[in-house]
């Protein structure tokens, strides 16, 4: 079945220049808007004040939309990991061969099991690199530690071949199982990553 081609969509984010703009032009404006006003022009002092009320305006309505559209984004996220917590292990590891195959992965097979030596799902990435993935639906309270990315990390490469190897959780990772992952090249994608990456606001496992 053929894939769409792979993008993915960031909430758009404040920018520091619209910020440093408006306060700059206040910095400027708003002290010779007073001198003119002590002058007597208050006419003068007027059309320098108003751009300034015209920025504001503009630049609160611009902060709203993007609050909006991150509240928008953190609602899909969240629904998306609740559904994944849902699935039993092995609907976990088909929701995973979903989405690689969704995001133009080919030859996408599901081979968790008995004796899969810690491999879950192997595809070959939209540039060609053999990925394997282990998936980990765990409850919230349990989190991925180091035992489990020392038994992948040791499979991964040398048994299936990976050249790209990550582990897609439900949950979280300890932190030495994140140094374990640093230090062996595995990526990890915990809850929210994955929750990015279904809703397509982040990156696919593969990506740099």
């Amino acid at each position: 079945m053929g894939a769409p081609t792979q993008h993915f969509t960031r909430p758009s984010q404040p920018t520091g220049a619209a910020n440093c703009l408006f306060a700059a032009a206040a910095i400027v404006l708003l002290p010779a808007a007073l001198l003119i006003w002590a002058d007597g022009n208050g006419i003068g002092a007027l059309f320098l004040v108003l751009p300034l009320v015209g920025g504001g305006v503009a630049l609160g309505k611009r902060r709203a939309r993007q609050a909006a559209e991150l509240q928008h984004v953190r609602t899909l996220q969240s629904t998306e990991v609740a559904r994944y917590h849902a699935m039993n292990p092995r609907d976990f590891e088909h929701a995973i061969a979903f989405l690689c195959e969704r995001d133009g992965c080919s030859g996408v097979q599901v081979v968790g099991g008995a004796g899969d030596l810690g491999a879950d799902v192997v595809a070959t990435a939209p540039d060609g690199q053999r990925i394997v993935i282990q998936c980990k639906r765990y409850g919230p309270t349990t989190k991925v530690g180091s035992p489990d990315l020392q038994r992948f990390g040791g499979t991964c490469y040398s048994v299936h071949g990976a050249q790209i190897a990550a582990v897609v959780t439900t949950s979280v990772f300890t932190r030495p199982a994140a140094e374990y992952a640093g230090h062996h090249g595995i990526r990890l994608f915990d809850e929210s990553a994955l929750a990015a990456w279904a809703t397509r606001t982040g990156p696919a496992p593969w990506m740099p």
